[in-house]
């Protein structure tokens, strides 16, 4: 390292979650699933490189050594553009100091991740710190595109190009008639009990499916006959309707098996309970 200036890793780490196989472990024997040329045009498509570099690029393409303007600018233009993604980013940021040739200097990540519960996850990393030089080139400002504005641009672009498919299955139940509110409770008991147990997959504490909100107004479905009838209702119908409700894109390939999976315990423990089997 030169004495004429001093290089500074403000890291932006981003952390996807991945699927883990029963027979998968923890080491090398991920697979990865090889997208067909349809689903390899939408992924062209859907990214922009002129959005990037207005929306991303040019915003870090300014000084942002430690402790300057810049990087405090920086560092709140990378947490805003996480935040306003629909896929859920929990993003932290890790502070810390260390001694350098100019002294103590604070340091500061940035780390998003997508569904910490996650047995794996896939990270995307890279500094957004700009060199800092020496004051023989204070008539200079040094902004680093390729070292490493351009390598974060990359990766937030990635981040809302794909923002769709990255969005965690939140699926939420509502209650929507009062007269069967005790068996809807006895769901929500259901399903913590089974979360306790460990027994539900990709299944935070936090992303409950059965919450406990009142749906105001009438949705038409399958059990307005039976409604009409007087015939008591628990009317499971997720609030809001997934993404590609009545689209072309409600296909095999969007359907979240870890979630279906967990219904499907929910439902069947349920049942026997019921029917006092």
């Amino acid at each position: 390292m030169g004495v004429g200036y001093l290089r500074y890793f403000f890291a932006l780490l981003v952390f996807v979650s991945i699927e883990t196989s029963a027979e998968g472990g923890m080491g090398y024997s991920h697979q990865p699933r090889i997208l067909g040329s349809d689903a390899i045009q939408k992924v062209v498509a859907n990214t922009d490189i002129s959005e990037m570099w207005e929306n991303d690029l040019r915003p870090i393409l300014i000084e942002r050594y430690p402790g300057s303007s810049g990087s405090y600018i920086v560092q709140q233009h990378i947490k805003h553009r996480l935040q306003t993604l629909k896929a859920g980013w929990e993003i932290e940021q890790d502070t810390f100091q260390r001694y350098t040739p100019y002294g103590y200097k604070t340091f500061s990540n940035i780390i998003s991740t997508l569904d910490p519960s996650a047995k794996r996850h896939l990270v995307l990393a890279c500094h957004y710190d700009s060199k800092f030089f020496g004051q023989q080139w204070h008539d200079r400002v040094f902004v680093g595109a390729t070292d490493s504005a351009v390598p974060c641009a990359m990766i937030l672009e990635l981040a809302c190009a794909l923002d769709n498919k990255l969005q965690l299955i939140k699926v939420v139940f509502p209650n929507y008639f009062p007269n069967t509110i005790r068996w809807f409770r006895r769901l929500q008991a259901i399903e913590q009990e089974l979360h306790k147990m460990n027994l539900l997959k990709n299944h935070p504490a936090e992303n409950q499916y059965f919450r406990s909100i009142v749906h105001r107004g009438l949705v038409e479905d399958d059990h307005i006959p039976f409604l009409l009838r007087g015939v008591p209702v628990l009317h499971l119908i997720p609030s809001p309707f997934p993404r590609v409700w009545h689209t072309m894109e409600d296909t095999e390939e969007n359907l979240d098996k870890a979630t279906i999976d967990n219904l499907n315990k929910i439902l069947q423990v349920f049942v026997l309970e019921y029917l006092n089997l």
